[in-house]
C-alpha cells in the first residue's frame, strides 16, 4: 500500500499507453509506486502497478479500447485505493507547448483552450493528453494539475537552428523547430551535474535518447543548441514506427502513384515506417537483433538505425566544435550494448571510444578512464522531472495543504 501522507501523481500519456507514478510530496520526492496502462486500443490491454512492497504490485488484463476507457480504469483504481484523498497535485507531460508555453505551470480553463488550439501541431499525442487532463478534472475538480512541456528544454534554440527553410510567413503560425524529449534531456543534464561532469555547465554534450521514439540533442554550456526532432516528433532519426527525416517530394509522388492522402501519408510516416517499415516484422530493436542473422530485413533495419544516429552525432560534433561527453539514455540507449557499440564504432577520430567490458555490462561510464570523450549511460527519469516541476510550481500546496 502507498505510504501515509501527501502525494504527487505524475501522468505520462502516450499514443497507446498511460504511464503513471506516485511520489511523496515532501522534499524527498520518494517514489511510492509506478504503473502503466499498456496496449490501449488492442485486445490484450494490461494494467500494471509496481509498488515498493512487491506483494502489493498488480498485473491484470483490462478492456481499454481507447484512452477514455483507459483513464476511467486508472481513476477507478485511484478511488478504490483511497489515493485521491492524499493527492495534492497531478503533473502531466504534454508533448507540445507551441510558441507560448515553455515553463511548467498550473493548468487553467483559459490555458486548456489554448492547448486545444495546439492539437494540430501534434494530432497523434495532444488530443489524448488533454483528454487525460479533462478526465482528472471531472473526477477530482478541486485537485491542482500542472502541465510540463516536452518542448521546453529546447525553447531557446539559436535562431539558426530554430528556423525551418520554408516561406517566412509560416513562422508567424508557429511553424519552427521545437524539439522534444525535453523532460528526459533536462534530467540527463541534472545527472551530469550531480556526477560532477564539467561538460554539464561549460562543455559540449551530445545527448541520445534512444527508445521507440528517438532523438538527439546538442548542448553547449548547459543550453540546447540543436535537436533532431523538429516541428513534430516524427523528424530526425528513424524510430520504432516513425520514419524520421524524409524527402518532402515523397508527398506528391505517393499522391500521384498511390492516390495517398495527406492523412494516409502522415499515418504511414508515423505508424508504419522506421524499424517496422524496413524490417516488415517488428518495431522492437530486441526482436530485430534476435533475427538479424537470418533475416536481411531485420539486419538492414538495425544497420540503418545505427548509421543515421552515427551521422547525427558527427553533425552535432561539428555544430559544437567537438564533444566532451556523449550520453545514451532511453530503453535502447540504456540496455542495448551492441547498438551503442555499432553507433560509436569508427568515431575514434572524434575521441569517442568504448571500453568493451564496461559497455557489455551497461556500465554508467562505458569509455576508458583516459578517453578524450566521456561516454555515459544514464537511466532517464521523466516522471521525477514532472514531480520536481509540480513542487516548484506549487511549493506551498505540496508541503502544507490537501485539496
Amino acid at each position: 500500500m502507498a505510504s501515509a501522507g501527501l502525494h504527487i501523481l505524475t501522468i505520462n500519456g502516450g499514443s497507446s499507453s498511460i504511464k503513471f507514478a506516485l511520489f511523496e510530496a515532501d522534499a524527498s520526492l520518494r517514489r511510492v509506486l509506478v504503473g502503466e496502462l499498456a496496449r490501449i486500443g488492442q485486445p490484450q490491454a494490461t494494467f500494471v502497478v509496481q509498488e515498493t512492497v512487491a506483494a502489493d504490485s498488480v498485473t491484470h488484463a483490462v478492456t481499454a479500447p481507447d484512452h477514455t476507457v483507459a483513464v476511467g480504469v486508472l481513476l477507478d483504481w485511484i478511488e478504490q485505493r483511497g489515493l485521491h484523498d492524499t493527492l495534492v497535485a497531478i503533473g502531466h507531460r504534454l508533448v507540445h507547448g507551441g510558441p507560448e508555453f515553455h515553463e511548467p505551470q498550473q493548468i487553467t480553463a483559459t490555458m486548456m483552450q489554448k492547448l486545444h488550439g495546439l492539437s494540430p501541431f501534434d494530432p497523434e499525442h495532444m488530443p489524448e493528453e488533454l483528454l487525460l487532463v479533462e478526465a482528472f478534472h471531472r473526477r477530482f475538480p478541486k485537485l491542482h494539475q500542472v502541465a510540463c512541456f516536452d518542448t521546453a528544454f529546447h525553447h531557446d534554440l539559436p535562431r539558426v537552428a530554430r528556423l525551418l527553410p520554408i516561406p517566412r510567413r509560416y513562422e508567424a503560425l508557429g511553424v519552427r523547430r521545437y524539439g522534444f524529449h525535453g523532460l528526459s534531456y533536462a534530467y540527463l543534464m541534472q545527472e551530469l551535474m550531480r556526477l560532477g561532469d564539467p561538460a554539464a555547465t561549460s562543455g559540449r554534450v551530445i545527448l541520445a535518447h534512444l527508445g521507440s521514439g528517438a532523438s538527439l540533442a546538442a548542448v553547449a554550456g548547459g543550453k540546447s543548441i540543436d535537436t533532431s526532432m523538429s516541428f513534430t516528433p516524427c523528424a530526425g532519426v528513424p524510430m520504432g514506427t516513425r520514419a524520421g527525416d524524409l524527402d518532402p517530394g515523397l508527398v506528391l509522388y505517393l499522391s500521384n502513384v498511390e492516390k495517398m492522402s495527406a492523412k494516409q501519408f502522415n499515418d504511414m510516416a508515423n505508424f508504419q515506417s522506421g524499424l517496422l517499415g524496413i524490417s516488415e516484422t517488428s518495431s522492437d530493436i530486441r526482436d530485430l537483433l534476435d533475427h538479424e542473422t537470418h533475416d536481411v530485413r531485420a539486419a538492414e533495419a538495425v544497420a540503418l538505425f545505427c548509421y543515421q544516429i552515427k551521422k547525427w552525432i558527427g553533425s552535432y560534433a561539428a555544430a559544437l566544435g567537438g564533444v566532451d561527453t556523449l550520453v545514451f539514455a532511453g530503453g535502447i540507449g540504456e540496455n542495448a550494448s551492441s547498438i551503442r557499440e555499432r553507433i560509436c564504432g569508427g568515431l575514434d577520430f572524434l575521441g569517442i571510444v568504448l571500453d568493451a567490458s564496461r559497455n557489455a555490462q551497461n556500465g554508467a561510464l562505458i569509455s576508458p578512464d583516459d578517453a578524450r570523450v566521456k561516454v555515459r549511460v544514464i537511466h532517464t527519469d521523466e516522471e521525477l522531472m514532472i514531480a520536481k516541476s509540480v513542487r516548484r510550481v506549487l511549493p506551498l500546496t505540496c508541503r502544507n495543504t490537501q485539496p
